[in-house]
């Protein structure tokens, strides 16, 4: 008996213990709460007040919660291009922004996103209200973004990257051969297009993958420089001739060619921007940080206890595709498949906007959120916004949609099939003096990375990498109104399309933002008052995210470091890392514009 009572008093004492924590945390998290909606507001907004816009962290799609183990400020919210987005609608309407004074000098934002904010700062200086940029040097990223504004300043001694768009890849083939590694690729029979498996099969690119990378750059780089011609007067001929003959390598050949409008140090800002504006020069400009005035945003944490029905649902399938929960980067198709479930059996929701960034990954995980969505097809629309890249198994998953809106730099297609199994044998027994030896109760009872496919193997794996590119194009088929299967064939073939070239060969329906999508949906089904439910929900526990809007002040915080660091341990989830599925539908490369 004595083991019997020793673990029914383990557990009891445990349960006791789990339960002062959990009512301790509960305390903790609504006493906050309290202290921040009695308290004075810290985030003052004055007359002459200017957005200071400092892309110092990564823009992802959404705004996530994350631990910060400081006193003053225990929890931190990324920066979301939604978030970002309902900010600069809610500073157009604010009487008192004055503008904005972007810093775009390390943004971190994918180009289809990148064309989404500059849109809204365009949208922005409808209200009549300025934008100014400054920077010490422009990436040309950071300078396409800035050209939105009325004046670009550049510090004196900085330069503009402007040099037109490349793309490197790195092959391996040499490495591999040298290390005696033997990697097996298989890949669909007329895939000629899916490259990502050539860094282990050649030397350089191939014709047709350079035939793809270009005409993708040329897209890419025609949208950038025909958007800066609109703002900044400059005709495509003299943008292109600026790129070409590096003009912008220098702070002086940069205003020479009309790329800035001011060379000026930092302190001076202020100055042009009350004399552009007809700001007394005793006048005081406040400059607030925009992270700040987002967070000041009180509807924000007011809407997390508004029990108001919603009735759209966007939901945000991001990341690499992997079967099983979602993880960091990682777009688990049980995770998004519950979000999608969720969507559908609410009654309260009319209709699902799926919001897909993500350049593919296993084949098995996006057939399954395909028949969810196929599913919820059958009793609520389903409209697909792509956002940065959905390819491969991203445009897999978005393929059956009831309408498919893309960005005209959003990277899509990519319909292919590959598997890679490397063969480490040769190099375990020739380089390291390892060797392997085996028992075996069936024939092809020890597939493994340990050795060598047979004719028969191989076969097989091409079969069966055959059958689920046929599965693919013909899905693609019967989504895609217009389209044979035959068609699909013939820019399918692993090629990647920009947002617009796939709009003239009907992959898409339409070029537009997120906005327009959720706009869309909400006609098809008669809803006039949008009320947005986004899914999945945050990684984080729920409760935290009612810190999204608050900033802790120091008198009010109760919290030491340790204490941080205790609920940190409780709310984090610790996530086993998945293996790579044996089928892969993925992007063949990444395209980086600095």
């Amino acid at each position: 008996m004595k083991p019997f009572w020793r673990s029914f008093w383990a557990s009891t004492l445990s349960y006791i213990v789990m339960s002062i924590l959990f009512f301790v945390v509960m305390f903790m998290i609504f006493g906050a709460i309290s202290s921040a909606l009695v308290s004075k507001d810290n985030t003052t907004i004055n007359k002459n007040t200017v957005l200071e816009i400092n892309f110092k962290q990564a823009i992802s799609e959404r705004s996530e919660l994350k631990f910060n183990n400081t006193i003053s400020s225990p929890f931190e919210t990324t920066l979301g291009l939604k978030e970002i987005k309902s900010s600069l609608l809610r500073a157009k309407k604010d009487d008192k922004i004055e503008g904005i004074l972007l810093n775009t000098e390390n943004i971190m934002i994918g180009l289809a996103n990148l064309d989404e904010l500059r849109n809204a700062l365009i949208d922005f200086k409808k209200s009549g209200k300025f934008i100014y940029a400054y920077a010490e040097t422009y990436s040309q990223k950071s300078y396409y973004l800035s050209t939105v504004a009325d004046e670009i300043l550049l510090y004196p001694e900085g330069a503009v990257d402007f040099r037109g768009l490349s793309s490197e890849l790195m092959f391996f083939k040499n490495a591999i051969d040298k290390l005696e590694i033997d990697v097996q690729i298989i890949r669909g029979s007329n895939n000629t297009f899916k490259s990502a498996v050539e860094p282990y099969m050649y030397e350089k690119m191939s014709p047709a993958n350079r035939e793809q990378i270009q005409k993708l750059l040329d897209d890419v780089w025609k949208n950038m420089i025909h958007n800066i011609k609109d703002e900044r007067n400059i005709s495509l001929e003299n943008l292109n001739e600026i790129a070409d003959s590096i003009y912008s390598n220098n702070a002086e050949n940069t205003l020479k060619h009309k790329l800035v409008d001011y060379l000026v140090y930092a302190d001076e800002i202020d100055s042009i921007i009350k004399a552009n504006n007809n700001i007394k020069t005793d006048e005081t400009i406040h400059f607030l940080d925009f992270k700040k005035y987002m967070n000041s945003d009180v509807s924000k944490t007011l809407e997390k206890f508004n029990l108001t029905n919603k009735n759209i649902a966007v939901v945000y399938a991001v990341g690499e595709i992997v079967s099983g929960k979602s993880e960091q980067g990682k777009m688990g198709s049980e995770t998004i498949v519950e979000a999608i479930r969720t969507a559908k059996n609410d009654t309260t929701i009319k209709a699902v906007v799926l919001r897909v960034n993500s350049p593919g990954g296993s084949a098995l995980a996006s057939d399954v959120m395909w028949r969810e969505i196929q599913l919820t097809k059958k009793i609520k629309p389903v409209v697909v916004s792509m956002g940065d890249v959905a390819a491969s198994g991203g445009y897999y998953i978005s393929c059956g949609a009831d309408r498919v809106f893309a960005g005209p730099n959003t990277i899509t297609g990519s319909i292919g099939v590959f598997g890679v199994i490397p063969n480490l044998n040769p190099m375990l027994k020739n380089k390291l003096g390892i060797t392997i030896d085996r028992v075996e109760t069936n024939e092809h009872a020890s597939f493994s990375m340990l050795n060598k496919l047979s004719p028969f193997e191989r076969r097989k794996i091409q079969e069966g990498v055959d059958d689920i590119y046929d599965d693919f194009i013909s899905k693609v088929a019967d989504g895609r109104d217009g389209l044979k299967k035959s068609d699909v064939d013939k820019i399918g073939q692993g090629r990647v399309w920009s947002g617009k070239e796939a709009l003239d060969i009907a992959l898409i329906d339409e070029i537009g933002e997120l906005d327009d999508a959720i706009n869309y949906a909400a006609e098809l089904v008669d809803v006039e008052n949008i009320k947005l439910l986004n899914l999945p929900k945050s990684e984080n526990n729920e409760l935290l995210e009612i810190f999204q809007s608050f900033e802790m002040s120091n008198n009010s915080s109760i919290i030491n470091d340790d204490f941080i660091k205790k609920i940190k341990n409780i709310f984090s989830q610790i996530k086993e890392t998945k293996s790579m599925d044996k089928y892969q539908t993925r992007l063949p490369f990444e395209i980086i514009i600095d």
